[in-house]
């Protein structure tokens, strides 16, 4: 297994040097200047992140990771706790949203079963999804710590283990998830982070009506009130109010980073992933692609914590890695603009005046 603090370790600043190198030939490209706005934006970036005037952003996958929550028996989400074993099986029979929208951006999806409360065994021995089971679901965190402190090592150890599994075959990573409930222990995340109370950070999840809204809120500062956890201490906060998916998304953040790989990060529950991954490596933030703004509404508050601007806003509110895997081509279109457009002077164009 990786160890955490080898990988942070590894993890440096985008380069500099080669972003000048990308702004001036975008600069110079035969149309008004900018003309692209943050597709320039983001081309600057994915050739900072490679240290590559021609990055590399051919191979795509799209990596979800899955897990149960404890807390669920609270009652906090509409669905049962059984549709997250269901919905593993209709990712690897490719009937999912994020199979359709990976086939599309031509990427691949890879499933994770980072600690499902279900029997997955057949599906890991077909070689279906990868095991890097921790258990079989957190603790309710309404009661006590989701989990351990070693638990949490273990999963985002377990999550740069996938990253760097999978780097060989991988230009640009995106992170995905499933696990019913799993948007109450990321409104807890967000709200340790920022600072803003659990009642501003949470959303409605999979659709709960306003008397479960307002119950979700109350578990959510009792999981605070209880657990008190440290926002100086990212593990902490992933042991306390966290679970095995969103250390296993911030652990594939990490590995990507230190592989200097772009990271799209898709939907709320991923930034909650990106907040502990940015905690523990705040080197890790010069890597992460920010893809959509989702629904809930603690997704904007996260987003702005992690400095981050999403490049798709379109009310999505599955997850899974879909609007990430929406981002694909965006991403690709940034490197065919700094790549295939030519300068003014290659095609011999003339300037604007001054």
């Amino acid at each position: 297994m990786p160890c955490l603090e080898t990988t942070t370790q590894r993890i440096i600043a985008a380069d500099g040097a080669i972003r000048l190198q990308a702004r001036a030939r975008l600069e110079q490209l035969s149309m008004p200047h900018w003309a692209l706005g943050r597709i320039m934006d983001l081309a600057e970036e994915l050739a900072a992140m490679t240290g590559s005037l021609h990055p590399p952003v051919a191979r795509k996958t799209v990596v979800t990771m899955a897990g149960d929550h404890g807390v669920t028996a609270q009652g906090v989400s509409k669905y049962p706790q059984a549709v997250t074993v269901q919905m593993v099986h209709n990712f690897v029979q490719g009937g999912a949203g994020i199979n359709a929208l990976a086939r599309l951006a031509g990427a691949r999806v890879v499933v994770v079963d980072m600690g499902v409360a279900g029997d997955l065994s057949d599906l890991a021995a077909a070689g279906n999804i990868v095991s890097r089971r921790i258990g079989p679901g957190t603790k309710d965190m309404a009661t006590g710590p989701a989990m351990s402190r070693e638990e949490a090592v273990c999963c985002v150890e377990a999550g740069i283990e996938v990253a760097l599994s999978l780097a060989d075959e991988t230009d640009v990573f995106a992170t995905g998830d499933m696990g019913i409930g799993n948007t109450t222990p990321s409104s807890a995340i967000v709200s340790v982070f920022s600072g803003v109370a659990g009642a501003e950070v949470s959303g409605r999840g999979t659709g709960i009506d306003e008397e479960q809204f307002q119950h979700k809120i109350r578990i959510i500062e009792q999981a605070l009130r209880i657990n008190r956890p440290d926002p100086a201490d990212a593990l902490d906060v992933l042991a306390k109010v966290g679970g095995f998916e969103i250390g296993g998304i911030a652990g594939l953040i990490l590995g990507a980073s230190s592989l200097r790989k772009p990271v799209l990060i898709d939907g709320f529950i991923s930034t909650a992933g990106a907040l502990i991954a940015a905690h523990l490596s705040p080197t890790a933030r010069d890597y992460m692609i920010a893809s959509h703004r989702s629904m809930e509404q603690g997704h904007r508050i996260a987003l702005s914590h992690l400095g981050k601007k999403p490049l798709l806003d379109l009310d999505l509110r599955l997850g899974e890695g879909t609007g990430a895997a929406l981002a694909m081509n965006l991403v690709e279109a940034a490197v065919r603009i700094l790549t295939e457009v030519a300068t003014f002077e290659e095609a011999a164009v003339s300037k604007a005046s001054s």
